[in-house]
């Protein structure tokens, strides 16, 4: 339903969360000016909506720069989210798991859209600062967790997600050709897994295997970061990739039927 004609939808509203969303990682604190700049509000709209969601305790304004940025009350939201979302209360274990096991970084990632979300990180001694963050947003089709996870659905969903899903290019090796994205997605329909290198970062490699809810259709992906220094294909096949399926397969809402 187009925006304008949905009786129940509060453009205000709207305009408030478009505020909110100008805030990330590049930009964590912004001035009146830069949030005029980033959201293509008028000022006056967006010096109403900013102080206001200043009062309301969504936004820290500081005194002497009087720059905006975001508020615990952000931390707050993503608290109630995590007991919101049962797959990660049913994953975690299972995830430290296998993260102790391997020594390795390990997360769980969900679809959201064109693009998955890393709603659980579990990092190991090399990890950098930004990959032990939970929220991030990647392109699907540019992942392994996004490449699994769509292999569980029909052909002509993934092939619909490789020829229009967005695609960012992160490093100099970061694949653009959809005809072999969407062969490396039917690959993984094949195995069950899915593995991609030097796609966010030069030299790691990312071996994903799909959740499976009820339908067979994929609710998530486990993905497992790793060095390729340290890995090779041989022993990527032997000793990840059935310890991520045995991990993945345990948490499927399938694995708790009675």
């Amino acid at each position: 339903m187009e925006k304008k004609q949905n009786t129940l939808f509060v453009g205000a509203l709207a305009k408030g969360l478009k505020l909110l969303r100008a805030f990330d990682e590049s930009h964590t604190d912004l001035s009146l000016s830069d949030l005029v700049q980033r959201t293509g509000l008028d000022k006056s709209a967006v010096q109403r909506l900013a102080n206001t969601l200043h009062v309301e305790g969504m936004l820290d304004k500081d005194p002497v720069t009087r720059r905006f940025r975001p508020s615990h009350a952000w931390l707050q939201m993503a608290y109630a989210y995590y007991w919101s979302d049962p797959l990660i209360a049913r994953a975690m274990p299972r995830l430290i798991e296998l993260s102790q096991h391997l020594g390795e970084t390990v997360n769980l990632a969900e679809l959201s859209g064109d693009h998955i979300v890393y709603v659980t990180r579990l990092p190991c001694k090399r990890t950098q600062f930004a990959a032990t963050l939970p929220g991030r947003r990647l392109p699907a089709i540019s992942t392994a967790a996004g490449r699994v996870i769509l292999s569980t659905f029909g052909r002509d969903e993934w092939e619909q997600a490789a020829r229009t899903g967005p695609l960012i290019s992160m490093t100099p090796r970061t694949m653009l050709d959809r005809a072999d994205i969407e062969a490396l997605i039917e690959k993984a329909a094949g195995e069950g897994y899915s593995v991609s290198r030097d796609q966010m970062i030069l030299n790691e490699i990312a071996v994903a295997a799909p959740i499976r809810g009820m339908d067979g259709r994929a609710v998530g992906a486990v993905q497992c970061s790793i060095s390729a220094h340290t890995w090779d294909e041989d022993s990527i096949a032997t000793q990840i990739v059935p310890l991520l399926q045995d991990t993945a397969n345990s948490i499927s809402p399938g694995a708790f039927r009675s």
